[in-house]
């Protein structure tokens, strides 16, 4: 009988490893150009903070993951319908979203900034001088949000787009009078546009990105502990430094 057993309990041990030996790797979703946080490198291959955040993560979490680039507004939908296990996209934390996924402690804060071409500067220093303006801002968003609760019914026309290359280009080729989109993202525009654009204005609604699961997912633990590990060891602010040329905030 204890040989049996003994040989039942080994089966069982076989079979359970047999299991997670097979068992598909995590889908991971990022959004298809929002840098510096994901975007294509010269060679082809996605790279920027959220990528190698996510990467340093998985790794201390101890788990193997795949990457899904889509497009923002298919990622909600995506985590809501189980199709992808996670998304790391530049996803702001807000009660709406909590209401239908689940996410990660912050991992980066920031806030929504406007963006002219360089000739208008001088006239815009706030939203409230794109009234009646064209605004640019990116479908599915918080940005897009403020625009359609905070700022109703005063710009003369609202354009979404599905990806930032596209809005920035509405907005160089004079289609849009502004953009309005998350600090960071508008900064590395202006940088890169060799003074053709230009951030304006104050910061608006100040904002927390994190890590996007479905709800009830089990692996939002072992994330948050991972991401605490790495601010605690000084990884998260080596990461930070190198993508964004200064040290994080004493809250992140």
């Amino acid at each position: 009988m204890k040989r049996i057993s003994s040989l039942a309990a080994a089966l069982v041990l076989a079979l359970g490893l047999c299991g997670t030996a097979s068992a598909a790797p995590l889908v991971v979703a990022h959004d298809t150009n929002f840098k510096p946080f994901e975007f294509k490198d010269e060679s082809g291959k996605y790279t920027g903070f959220d990528i190698e955040l996510w990467d340093a993560l998985a790794k201390r979490a101890g788990l193997e993951y795949k990457f899904q680039p889509m497009d923002f507004n298919g990622i909600i939908p995506g985590l809501q319908t189980g199709n992808i296990d996670a998304a790391v996209a530049a996803m702001t934390i807000s009660p709406q979203r909590l209401e239908v996924v689940d996410m990660s402690d912050p991992y980066y804060d920031t806030g929504i900034m406007i963006a002219v071409r360089a000739e208008d500067a001088d006239k815009v220093k706030s939203l409230d001088d794109l009234a009646g303006k064209v605004i640019a801002t990116k479908t599915g968003t918080s940005s897009a949000d403020y625009i359609r609760t905070k700022f109703a019914g005063k710009a003369g026309e609202v354009k979404l787009f599905p990806n930032n290359d596209n809005m920035y280009l509405e907005l160089l080729s004079g289609g849009a009078d502004g953009v309005f989109f998350d600090e960071s993202v508008v900064r590395d525009f202006a940088r890169a546009s060799e003074g053709k654009i230009v951030v304006v204005g104050p910061l608006y609604e100040g904002q927390s990105y994190g890590v996007g699961f479905p709800k009830g997912s089990k692996i939002v633990g072992p994330i948050n502990e991972a991401l605490k590990a790495m601010k605690a060891d000084g990884s998260y602010k080596a990461l930070y430094v190198k993508w964004f040329g200064s040290e994080p905030a004493a809250k992140q």
